[in-house]
């Protein structure tokens, strides 16, 4: 009993002998006071460095400008689905054809394409600003120069150009929206600039083939001289020419639908209607028998050779000058909807010149490099402080004798 009693004691001392681990906040205050020198120089250094970069480093400013983008979806759309019928169903299509959950994502991308870019590039020299050798290189430094948003709330499209003269980063914001509208001329986007296209590039067909059509009449008439034309052929020959124009007006229009429309679409139910409505017209004043073309230059009778032919060549004319006469007056319509329609880019505010800096921001400079010195300083300090703790304990110091012998055989001095 006496030997376990004793026996107790001594355990009990040795557990309050025991050495104690934790470290306090008070310890690390403490390491960090006695080490305050490192703080201070490493606090310095960084100052020094920020307050040279906050007042070396060039001024740099930022030109700004807004844009509203066309609307896809208003009133004159519902009305010109009206009027033009299966054209109009194309046109209400195409704002929702592209899959593009924010309709400013197209035209975001159409100011970063390559295109609009290098032109930009090329009209302000912007490869020897960048001194840049490659074009791919300088087309990199003008994206790191410039932002396009338009992801914004307010569905607008916001523009910015930083340059280090402030004159010519409010030049290169606004020339950046001119090269876009370059580009955007030679393209149809919206539903109105696209039929306006479609219209001007077939009025240009059929406008050369109504001058083929008056040259060969030309010849006609030179060949076998000037042939009186009746009033009844020449009425049943334009009526004619006015019935197959529709008819080929109509075949386009049929045509365009079935990119988009099922067979049972109610709209091109009516318009295969009308077409063979069209095409009855046409067969019933031509008469039974015979190419309906040809029996409409013979109303009664029959005519010399060189008379049909001065015929069929007048007919020609008088149908593909009612087809350009139909598709002019399409023509303008589609011009009149895209003007009321708007721009393809509308400029809310143009790029001013700034009158303020937006680069070097000194005050954050000078804020971020003493917390990063402050920070530092500390951490050095930290440091500083552990090591001469492992020096002072002889069990560390043997420790680390025997690393540093490991790797240079020399041992750390006393």
């Amino acid at each position: 009993m006496a030997e376990q009693s004793s026996i107790v004691p001594n355990q009990a001392s040795s557990g309050a002998q025991q050495p104690k681990d934790e470290i306090s906040l008070l310890d690390l205050l403490a390491a960090i006071g006695r080490k305050k020198h490192i703080v201070l120089i490493t606090l310095a250094i960084f100052v020094i460095i920020g307050a040279l970069l906050a007042f070396l480093l060039p001024k740099k400013y930022t030109a700004k400008t807004t844009l509203l983008p066309p609307q896809q979806h208003s009133s004159l759309s519902s009305m010109l689905a009206s009027q033009l019928g299966g054209l109009g169903a194309i046109a209400s299509l195409t704002g929702h054809g592209l899959g593009l959950k924010n309709p400013n994502d197209m035209y975001v991308a159409m100011f970063r394409s390559q295109t609009v870019e290098d032109a930009m590039i090329h009209k302000y020299g912007l490869m020897k600003e960048y001194h840049a050798k490659l074009l791919s290189v300088a087309r990199k430094d003008f994206v790191k120069h410039s932002t396009v948003n338009g992801s914004t709330k307010d569905g607008l499209i916001h523009i910015s150009v930083t340059d280090r003269n402030p004159k010519r980063a409010a030049e290169l914001a606004n020339g950046y929206v001119a090269q876009f509208k370059a580009l955007s001329n030679h393209l149809a986007i919206t539903a109105a600039s696209q039929r306006r296209l479609f219209y001007q590039q077939q009025m240009k067909a059929a406008q050369k083939k109504l001058t083929s059509a008056e040259e060969a009449l030309v010849k006609t008439e030179e060949k076998s001289g000037m042939i009186q034309v009746s009033s009844q052929a020449r009425a049943l020959i334009q009526t004619g020419a006015n019935l197959r124009a529709q008819i080929a007006a109509k075949e386009v229009e049929i045509q365009g639908m079935r990119s988009f429309a099922t067979s049972d679409n109610p709209n091109l139910v009516q318009a295969k209607e009308e077409l063979t409505e069209l095409r009855a017209q046409l067969t019933k004043l031509a008469g039974k028998g015979g190419n309906p073309e040809d029996q409409l230059i013979l109303p009664r009778g029959k005519i010399p050779s060189a008379g049909l032919d001065y015929l069929r060549k007048y007919r020609d004319v008088q149908y593909y000058q009612t087809i350009f006469d139909i598709l002019a007056k399409q023509f303008e319509v589609a011009k009149l909807a895209q003007a009321r329609q708007g721009a393809l880019i509308q400029v809310v505010d143009p790029a001013l010149v700034p009158d303020w800096k937006s680069s070097p921001k000194r005050a954050l400079i000078l804020v971020a490099s003493f917390a990063g010195g402050l920070f530092l300083g500390i951490f050095f300090a930290l440091i500083a402080a552990g090591w001469e703790n492992l020096k002072a304990n002889p069990e560390s110091r043997e420790q680390l004798n025997a690393v540093r012998e490991a790797f240079w055989r020399k041992p750390l001095k006393h």
